[in-house]
């Protein structure tokens, strides 16, 4: 690999780069569009500690690896100047406040899950977060796939064709099937930019904890979860969102680890918690196996996604130019989409149950597209507000 020794010549510490990402870590609400945001503003515009090249080499090796948009654009920017180690620190303080976040949050779910306020808040939030999905797979699918109109349509008819079928089979089967992500991104590839080897063929706790599953785990679950969650951030390209049908399919489908409400309740928990959405795995890790497992998922998801971003670096302006590479993952991409937007259908027929729910799902969507002034963590605090309500009057 090429350098990743510490450059002296820049305006800024590694200390106060740190301590930059664990601020956004604890304070950056919004989801992953909005984070880049931030680091945009913070970074390049304001303190000018990154260039605007840097900032853009780092975003496209963002949405062309696999693994969480925001954390990967963090752990580049911590590469640019500070090597491995600024990767590594980076990364560690953007997910690390909201991970302890979700465990803490895992702990008072698995003490008061079961009582009747608690359900209350999750009734009105779980249905806010259909909204909440809903919406950012249309924005996704706008910014993936194509506008929706007919000229656009008709110039991308293959991803749309990936994107429908990715819908429809994830509505059936209600899996996630990753090799059809990997089939459209190589056909895409194989039509649009066919590599040269293809063109050329001659070429080749304490005890006080126990009662809370702090440590209620096996080994062999760990071994599972690990396995799986790191499948998760290996092939899950995007927002952060775009990893909710591979861990619903796994999760809930597969594993039987979540019920449906519980899944729902776990994307929740990542809409209210500031930092990387992703941040979800280590509430779903907490609930199957405790502190461990929580630990287990969140490094499982996060060191592929790691890993993806500090390979290539020193060679990203070469990487990024090539052709095949971006019309792979331009197919992955598309398909990933429509498998979201079938998940979005599926956990919508568990969660959304009856016509207040209905209201607060359409309500949610109706305040992100026209009131821009709202953002997610409020339309959840007043969605749990209105499911207290609403729980106490029906």
């Amino acid at each position: 690999m090429e350098p990743t020794t510490i450059k002296t010549n820049v305006s800024y510490t590694l200390r106060q780069l740190v301590f930059y990402f664990l601020k956004l870590g604890y304070s950056g609400f919004g989801g992953p569009v909005a984070l880049v945001g931030y680091m945009h503003r913070d970074l390049v515009e304001k303190r000018k500690w990154i260039s605007e090249e840097e900032y853009k080499e780092g975003l496209a090796l963002a949405q062309l690896a696999p693994g969480p948009l925001a954390a990967q654009l963090g752990i580049y920017l911590g590469f640019v100047h500070y090597g491995l180690l600024g990767a590594t620190l980076a990364g560690l303080a953007f997910v690390l406040p909201s991970f302890i976040m979700v465990v803490i949050i895992g702990v008072a779910y698995k003490l008061f899950g079961g009582l009747p306020w608690m359900q209350a808040v999750f009734y009105g939030v779980g249905a806010a977060v259909i909204g909440i999905i809903g919406m950012s797979a249309y924005k996704l699918t706008t910014k993936s796939v194509s506008k929706f109109s007919i000229t656009a349509i008709r110039e991308k008819w293959l991803l749309w064709l990936f994107y429908t079928t990715a819908i429809v089979i994830t509505v059936v089967t209600q899996n996630e099937e990753v090799l059809l992500f990997i089939a459209a991104g190589l056909l895409y590839m194989f039509i649009k930019a066919p590599p040269s080897w293809i063109r050329k063929p001659s070429g080749l706790g304490s005890i006080l904890l126990t009662g809370v599953g702090f440590w209620d785990y096996d080994t062999g679950t760990l071994g599972k979860i690990a396995i799986f969650f790191t499948k998760a951030g290996a092939f899950v390209f995007g927002s952060g969102l775009a990893i909710v049908p591979f861990l619903h399919s796994g999760v809930v489908s597969e594993y039987h680890w979540l019920d449906e409400h519980q899944f729902v309740d776990a994307v929740a928990v990542a809409m209210i918690t500031p930092g990387p959405v992703v941040i979800t795995v280590g509430f779903i890790g907490y609930l199957v196996a405790g502190l461990p497992g929580a630990c287990v998922a969140a490094l499982a998801t996060f060191l592929p996604c790691y890993l993806f971003t500090v390979l290539p670096a020193p060679y990203f302006k070469k990487i990024a130019k090539n052709k095949s590479i971006k019309a792979f993952v331009d197919g992955i991409t598309a398909a990933v989409i429509g498998a979201l937007v079938g998940a979005v259908v599926v956990i919508a027929m568990r969660s959304v149950v009856d016509i207040p729910t209905a209201l607060i799902a359409v309500a949610t969507v109706f305040f992100l597209l026209y009131i821009k002034k709202i953002q997610e963590p409020q339309i959840i605090l007043i969605a749990a507000v209105l499911g207290l309500l609403l729980k106490l009057v029906l």
